[in-house]
């Protein structure tokens, strides 16, 4: 359900940068993955239901674990995003 929410507000971003009269080659790339967008919702959820206090970096990386543990599906999106991307370490 997340991933569909997702996919639609990003269908909905794109569709108002086309019919601003971007070029979408420019603008493309710097979108985030359905995923990552699902990981932001996740996140900002936690951060709501912590007194919507904005998180250190400490805690911020817990919570990202959290949505890796209780989501495997985007585990692999949620380490890049910490910028720890395992898989990616074993592949060099």
């Amino acid at each position: 359900m997340l991933r569909a929410e997702a996919s639609q507000e990003l269908e909905t971003v794109v569709h108002e940068r086309l019919r601003s009269g971007q070029d979408p080659w420019e603008f493309m790339e710097e979108l985030p993955t359905v995923d990552e967008l699902v990981v932001w919702l996740l996140r900002a959820d936690a951060i709501v239901a912590n007194g919507s206090q904005l998180p250190s970096h400490l805690r911020d990386y817990r919570v990202l674990r959290q949505i890796a543990l209780e989501h495997p599906e985007l585990t692999p999106t949620v380490w890049r995003m910490i910028g720890d991307d395992p898989l990616a370490a074993s592949a060099s």
